[in-house]
């Protein structure tokens, strides 16, 4: 069974300008082809515990191989310089949890 899996940013900051602009205009081309969509998309959280700063995007994809093959492909890799260049910050791929996961379940191996 393949489990969901999710891009992941959080970007503490970002310069919003021409090449920030460019990059937003192209990544929705570059998620078509491996079935991503947004889930959360530059929201600040309402922090309930702990500090956090800047913004949130989170990634959904059907799969892991499907986000990793998203992010490297030659599409994403040509407009990711201009994040890169443009914003600070931690991006990663995680695995979602299968339908009707319970919270004990993470104690099971």
């Amino acid at each position: 069974m393949s489990l969901p899996a999710y891009a992941v940013a959080h970007l503490r900051t970002v310069d919003i300008g021409p090449a920030i602009a460019t990059y937003l205009a192209h990544i929705d081309a570059t998620l078509a082809p491996f079935d991503g969509r947004f889930l959360v998309h530059g929201a600040r959280p309402d922090p309930l515990e702990g500090d956090f700063s800047g913004d949130l995007v989170v990634i959904a994809f059907p799969d892991r191989a499907r986000a990793r093959a998203w992010y490297e492909s030659p599409a994403y890799q040509a407009i990711l310089p201009l994040r890169r260049a443009h914003s600070d910050g931690v991006a990663f791929l995680i695995d979602g949890v299968p339908a009707g996961h319970r919270g004990p379940d993470a104690l099971a191996g």
